[in-house]
């Protein structure tokens, strides 16, 4: 029998795109986590329909958690009730997927586009790194015989972009002229960096995942990946991280990209 990918994980943004697709794959994985915690900022609206659907199915394993990333109070409040459902235990894995992106281009940004778009692609997850700390910590240190880093101890993965990166801007710029989603994907890479080095003496793991170009309401339908192609490829990355690839831009297929 195949190792327990971890024992518990928050995903955000899960009811739709990827977050759905991994929380899906995560349940019917044969090692599936025995309690996957899936955020979602509305989850009694018709965005939620599927999500609510799978976790009636799985109702012993997934738990949807009201988790608007763009709100304190509602970090906070997922906070709480993310470590009463763990009765003691740590969390092992955060899957940072809340994302937003908007029409772009120079013309079309302005200060309110470009705050919007940072406040739920980089404020967000920090703040869910900064709140959920103390069950990640809980988690590392609840298996003292393991020095390794793994998300199966204890470990943050921030889903960023090729479109992050400052090396490959003059290359893909042109097909993708998006300046809020491609600056504030450039600063999660920066709060990655930071958490890595911030959280290594706590034994945790933070890395930042390239999901690829993916047929979402985000990447639309002419992309060449499905979610359930992403995703497969995704967690065959997660499962496999090490203390080597903390701090690191990986892609899909686990390549390293650069910043």
């Amino acid at each position: 029998m195949a190792s327990r990918v971890c024992d518990s994980v928050l995903v955000t943004g899960s009811n739709r795109g990827i977050g759905l697709e991994l929380v899906r794959q995560l349940v019917d994985s044969p090692s599936s986590p025995l309690q996957i915690f899936a955020g979602c900022r509305d989850p009694n609206g018709p965005r939620a329909q599927e999500l609510q659907e799978l976790a009636q199915k799985h109702h012993d394993v997934i738990t949807v958690v009201q988790l608007d990333t763009d709100s304190v109070a509602s970090i906070a409040d997922a906070s709480k009730l993310v470590e009463a459902k763990l009765n003691g235990s740590g969390l092992n894995l955060i899957i940072n997927n809340a994302g937003v992106n908007i029409p772009g281009s120079l013309a079309e940004s302005g200060t309110q586009e470009m705050v919007d778009v940072f406040t739920t692609n980089v404020v967000g997850p920090m703040l869910i790194a900064k709140n959920f700390r103390p069950l990640l910590c809980k988690a590392a240190a609840q298996v003292p015989h393991q020095t390794s880093m793994s998300c199966r101890r204890s470990a943050v993965v921030n889903i960023s972009s090729i479109l992050s990166s400052l090396t490959r801007c003059a290359d893909n710029f042109n097909l993708c002229p998006m300046y809020p989603y491609r600056v504030s994907k450039a600063a999660l890479n920066m709060l990655t960096c930071c958490l890595a080095e911030d959280l290594k003496k706590e034994g945790i793991l933070v890395m930042s995942l390239h999901p690829g170009w993916v047929q979402t309401g985000m990447g639309g339908p002419e992309a060449p990946l499905t979610t359930a192609e992403s995703v497969s490829c995704m967690m065959k990355v997660i499962t496999s991280l090490t203390e080597k690839d903390s701090g690191t831009l990986l892609d899909w297929e686990g390549k390293s990209l650069p910043w």
